[in-house]
């Protein structure tokens, strides 16, 4: 199905070099939305990290994406006299950029595949520069490959629902945060299914979740989906369990930051009791991901997966749009009360229907995820 990713029916990608200037990598600055479409312009390491960091970019495959791109920057900064020296500028840059968010392993991954695919075509240093490039560009291709197959194999899950409502009624789905195209390069992963089921000529409605503290879910979902007329509504997070309970959501999808091989779920805080309520309330809980999300190195995520902890001032302060239609930021707490800022959560797979991949969907079970994988058996 074609690319959802129209702003004002024009089509974009969340990352992309500059046509005009190839020293500069372009991305949505996320922080902006929903109130004012901003393309900030990218073009030191630095600027890159503080990117990622800050949330000027979010979402498991473009933090994947951008780090891919700073790694292009940092071959075009490096020392061209030697190769040592070239790759060794390479490898101090994106230590730098692994360590701007702990949780997502897109990352690591994207810095990894750089590093090796570079390294591979050298010692000549131009035809290292050449593939940084190139390698960034695949990994956003790449990114955006998989989600568009990740929408064809759950679009089935929502087909099959469809044809057991009632005619003219709509497949209601239950969103955590924002796993769309902003999320990604292009479709997004929990949306990919959603706008392919859209597309098709299902009707589809959206509960999307605000998603405190930064409301990702009503800022960005909520923006992506109105930009593709979809029909969505914005609740409260913790609304989610009493529309399941009066079978008003008819699945669950959302994205995720980190999988283990046995099919735990790291994601956005609060998807854990999503879950929760779903399990209690028969909702059938999927999760889609991409590969790259998938880290075969481990399989507890409770005990494993490092859960990022962001400032305080996230959860004490709200910004939006005042009715003056000035942008405002405004404290929602007692000036001397603290706050605790879990960025993510861990599902455990028990509770999860099954993930949608890139491959076809699976049980979230070691046993699920190798046969689709069989490679990653060691």
């Amino acid at each position: 199905f074609a690319s959802p990713m129209r702003v004002q029916g024009e089509l974009y990608r969340t990352i992309w070099v500059c046509p005009s200037d190839p020293g500069i990598v372009q991305i949505i600055d996320q922080r902006r939305l929903p109130h004012y479409f901003v393309v900030e312009d990218l073009r030191t390491v630095n600027e890159v990290a503080v990117a990622i960091k800050d949330m000027h970019v979010r979402g498991a495959g473009l933090i994947g994406a951008t780090a891919g791109y700073g790694m292009y920057i940092a071959a075009l900064h490096a020392p061209k006299d030697s190769p040592l020296a070239f790759l060794a500028h390479l490898r101090s840059e994106g230590a730098k950029l692994k360590a701007t968010r702990p949780t997502a392993v897109n990352l690591e991954w994207a810095i990894s595949r750089m590093l090796q695919e570079i390294e591979a075509v050298g010692p000549e240093v131009p035809a290292m520069v050449a593939q940084a490039r190139a390698s960034a560009q695949a990994i956003a291709d790449d990114d955006s490959e998989w989600c568009r197959q990740i929408g064809q194999h759950g679009l089935q899950l929502i087909q099959d629902i469809a044809a057991r409502k009632p005619p003219g009624e709509p497949v209601n789905i239950l969103t955590h945060c924002n796993a769309g195209w902003l999320a990604f390069v292009d479709y997004g992963t929990a949306t990919s299914p959603i706008y392919a089921a859209h597309d098709s000529g299902i009707k589809v409605h959206v509960w999307v979740d605000e998603t405190r503290p930064r409301n990702q879910g009503a800022k960005l979902t909520a923006w992506e989906l109105l930009q593709h007329g979809v029909p969505h509504t914005v609740i409260a997070d913790n609304v989610g369990g009493h529309l399941m309970q009066h079978g008003q959501v008819d699945l669950c999808i959302t994205g995720t930051d980190r999988t283990t091989r046995t099919g735990d779920v790291a994601n956005k805080i609060g998807t854990y009791l999503k879950a929760l309520a779903a399990k209690d309330n028969d909702v059938p809980f999927y999760v889609a991901l991409p590969s790259s999300t998938i880290d075969w190195n481990m399989r507890d995520g409770v005990r494993q997966i490092p859960i990022e902890q962001r400032d305080s001032s996230e959860v004490r302060y709200m910004d939006g749009l005042a009715r003056d239609g000035v942008f405002h930021e405004v404290l929602c707490c007692p000036a001397d009360s603290p706050a605790a800022n879990f960025a993510f959560d861990v599902t455990p797979a028990r509770l999860i229907s099954g993930l949608i991949t890139e491959r076809g969907v699976c049980t979230a079970t070691e046993e699920g995820l190798l046969g689709l994988y069989p490679e990653s058996q060691s």
